[in-house]
């Protein structure tokens, strides 16, 4: 792991800031934490609570259980961490070279972290608006269905309202056609064998 990933990887965002524990900062500085913390508290001005505050015993317990670490117990007090710009002003009160390079590697980190959230941010403005695009599509597509549906609903009315005038046409048409008078097959039939005999005397 690269030096600036081995830091990226000990800033948390906690309270919706950037953030980095005393005890990881005095690491890197090459101090003690309790001596980190003593210059901290001897030039208490120079961090308002935008810079630097104290973990709950919540926050605390939390962090170490998302981290899977125990390294971080034993503490008589929870830990204080630092902002950037909390960082930015511990090299006024730490000012060895080792903590000058080291808030260097720091700010360069935290820029890097940055860069890569206004990264993700871009991607993740991308992700919605194709989701959106989505949403919408299907809602068209839905849309388009259930008129679809709709018709064919309306035509197979029509198709069965027409049925059924035909049934109702042709039903119509049997009861009106003329029923043959008795003796009418049998007068047809007189009257072709007459014919018949007329035609042969006349030959």
């Amino acid at each position: 792991m690269e030096e600036g990933d081995a830091i990226k990887s000990k800033i948390y965002l906690i309270r919706g800031e950037q953030v980095m524990l005393d005890s990881d900062l005095a690491e890197l500085y090459g101090v003690e934490t309790k001596r980190l913390n003593e210059q901290v508290r001897r030039n208490q001005d120079r961090f308002p609570s935008d810079f630097m505050f104290q973990l709950t015993a919540q926050e605390y317990n939390n962090l170490i259980s998302q981290n899977a670490t125990s390294s971080w117990g034993g503490r008589r007090k929870n830990p204080l961490v630092f902002t950037s710009l909390g960082i930015s002003m511990l090299s006024s009160v730490l000012t060895s070279n080792v903590a000058i390079q080291a808030n260097i590697r720091i700010m360069r980190a935290f820029v890097a972290m940055r860069k890569q959230l206004s990264e993700l941010s871009v991607q993740q403005m991308q992700i919605e608006r194709l989701e959106m695009k989505v949403d919408k599509l299907n809602d068209y597509v839905e849309t388009i269905l259930h008129d679809q549906n709709e018709i064919n609903e309306e035509t197979a009315m029509q198709l069965e309202l027409i049925n059924q005038s035909i049934a109702q046409l042709n039903t119509y048409r049997e009861s009106e056609k003329p029923r043959p008078r008795k003796g009418t097959a049998r007068f047809k039939r007189s009257f072709r064998s007459n014919a018949l005999r007329t035609v042969s005397i006349l030959s």
